[in-house]
């Protein structure tokens, strides 16, 4: 093998990629970032949005941390929107749609401005190992590359098969190959890998839509960016259009479903439960007359339309008779077919809580890969895999966020610790504590881990350290200030009042408060202090067990009156404290109390620390 070139070698250049190799290098390793196509590089290979429910959060976080995706989304959006706006702050979600296009280009573009990151277009064959520990990787023609890390994010490439009707074609999207050597490569390590599916749906061409018989769908009147530095938005907006099918849409496609690869058996992966084919749809719910539909604009420079809810694998004459049921759809032409592609993962549960496979040192793995669907799950997963790869070169602890801190947390620990069946897509649902984990306070919460593995430029850390002092300082005055004898903390937790009330007859607190993002924190705050101080003693009691560490190294088959399941399934997860250990499916409240027991039986006894000399002075 070659002497080493590159510390960390990257393999895939979708979401995921993008984010591990732009993070490691900026945390000064050399990075060497691979990819079948210098042409798809950040490529949005299906809908063409960032963000949406949970998702918008996840975006928020990767921007806190020192990701690219929000700043990119920001300079390449072409409607934003905030979701859920009618519920309360833990539910809001921002969402984007996005010049395809544009956000291939640009992406592309700070990868190739990087210092420390090479791009360069290759298929990876095979990961090499030497002793138990990654040793680089070996590409189609022979070539070795060597690194002291590897990031695998292959996407729907690993062994990707695809469907449209009876055609089945290797591939990882349409006109692209599929990586079929490191599929084996993988295996060969003892890495156990499984098959999951997923669909496309049909585009089509935009001057043959009736579009004045849909319903328009604008973005928001004043937009939010997703990247705290961004400081304006001035692309113009562009419309999305709502449409539905119909009993006539319906009858086609129960008509047509023996000729359908997900009933006929050409398919047998498994698919996004929540992301399901429109064939699915139709026969999973017949009571159903209509499903929603959005056309949305693939960009700019292009008419072509997104059509949002018609995910298919249908024959094409089959998607030609279904879009034409639709209406303000009759004369659609439809400019590419949805199709379904099948591709092998690996399970995360053989991942560490890192991103790194246990089995081998330095491989760790990021997006669909583990199981996942969607840009932001695989960039957030990304970002993670090049952070911890690039600490790992610095004998450095791994960066592991608690589900107290982040919505990232809670996806790689649902990942590592539960594992999925299915491709997992997060929801708002799955947070615990979301009130704390809210779209608008990723910054703050987060923006510490980006400074400390040098991911945040000095001023964007002094701006968000002087936000955080005027938000403190602005509730002190709150708690500390009185209108006719009630502290106006009192009166901002009234549903009719609102902090611009009390601003407009306070100029010191419109002083305080003259940031717009300060006021939203301030007021979010305040309103909710009674809800946050609950959830804030629940983490508190969270943490407790997720403190109670477990050695990496205990025997679980010596560990009396643990039921065997539990023994094989701790032996397999490895959890890293109780608390995970809580999490894994079928581990009992008895199994947590035996194995808690046992272990403190077998921590050791030391005496009291000697109490520290005093370094203040004697009164």
């Amino acid at each position: 093998m070659s002497d080493t070139r590159f510390d960390i070698i990257v393999v895939g250049a979708g979401h995921a990629g993008c984010e591990a190799a732009l993070a490691a290098a900026r945390m000064g390793a050399r990075t060497l970032l691979l990819t079948m196509s210098l042409d798809t590089v950040g490529l949005m290979s299906c809908n063409p949005a960032i963000g949406g429910l949970a998702k918008g959060q996840l975006v928020r976080e990767i921007d806190a941390l020192g990701g690219e995706m929000a700043r990119v989304t920001d300079a390449t959006a072409i409607q934003f929107r905030m979701l859920n706006t009618a519920k309360g702050p833990a539910m809001h979600s921002p969402r984007a749609q996005v010049d395809r296009s544009a956000y291939r280009r640009l992406m592309k573009r700070r990868i190739e401005q990087q210092e420390n990151l090479h791009l360069r277009q290759d298929m990876v064959s095979g990961v090499l190992t030497e002793s138990g520990a990654v040793r680089g990787v070996r590409t189609a023609d022979g070539h070795v590359e060597s690194a002291r890390a590897v990031v695998l994010t292959a996407g729907t490439f690993l062994s990707g098969t695809l469907h449209l009707g009876r055609s089945i074609t290797p591939g990882g999207r349409m006109g692209e190959p599929a990586a079929v050597g490191l599929s084996q490569s993988l295996r060969s390590l003892g890495l156990e890998l499984r098959r999951l599916k997923t669909d496309t749906p049909p585009r089509v061409n935009a001057r043959t839509v009736d579009l004045h018989r849909l319903e328009p769908v604008a973005g928001d009147a004043r937009p939010v960016p997703f990247s705290s530095s961004t400081e304006r938005l001035d692309r113009p907006q562009a419309l999305c259009y709502a449409a539905a099918t119909n009993r006539r849409t319906h009858d086609l496609i129960r008509g047509s479903i023996h000729r359908a690869p997900l009933y006929d058996g050409q398919i047998t992966a498994t698919g996004p439960r929540y992301c399901p084919s429109i064939e699915i749809k139709v026969l999973r719910f017949p009571e159903r007359d209509t499903h929603q539909l959005y056309l949305e604009p693939e960009g700019l420079d292009t008419l072509e339309l997104y059509c949002n809810g018609l995910f298919t694998s249908l024959p094409r004459d089959v998607q030609e008779a279904m879009v034409h049921s639709i209406e303000g759809m009759e004369r659609a032409q439809i400019t590419r077919y949805g199709y379904a592609v099948e591709y092998d993962w690996l399970p995360p549960t053989q991942l560490r809580p890192s991103l790194e496979v246990k089995q081998v040192d330095g491989l760790f793995l990021a997006g669909q890969i583990n199981g996942t669907s969607g840009y932001e799950e695989a960039a957030a997963q990304g970002l993670v895999a090049g952070i911890n790869a690039a600490r790992k070169l610095r004998d450095r602890p791994a960066l592991v966020l608690g589900r107290d801190e982040a919505y990232i947390g809670v996806l790689i620990d649902d990942l590592v610790t539960k594992g999925t069946e299915e491709p997992y897509r997060m929801f708002t649902s799955l947070a615990e504590y979301r009130l704390l984990l809210r779209q608008d306070n990723a910054d703050r919460r987060l923006g510490r881990y980006a400074r400390e593995n040098g991911l945040m430029a000095n001023a964007r850390w002094t701006d968000l350290v002087r936000k955080e002092e005027q938000i403190a300082a602005a509730l002190a005055y709150l708690s500390a200030t009185r209108r006719d004898g009630v502290p106006l903390a009192q009166l901002l937790r009234r549903p009719e009042v609102t902090l611009d009330d009390l601003r407009g007859a306070d100029p010191e607190l419109a002083r305080m408060t003259a940031r717009p993002d300060v006021r939203q924190q301030v007021e979010i705050e305040a309103k909710y202090a009674g809800y946050m101080k609950r959830q804030r003693e629940q983490v508190e009691r969270f943490r407790r067990n997720e403190d109670r560490r477990i050695p990496a190294s205990v025997d679980y088959d010596r560990v009396p009156e643990l039921r065997f399941e539990a023994r094989e399934k701790l032996a397999r997860i490895r959890p890293a404290s109780l608390g995970q250990a809580s999490r894994i499916a079928g581990i009992s409240p008895a199994d947590l109390t035996t194995l808690m027991i046992w272990l403190e039986t077998r921590r050791p006894r030391t005496a009291p620390p000697q109490a520290a000399p005093s370094e203040e002075p004697t009164p």
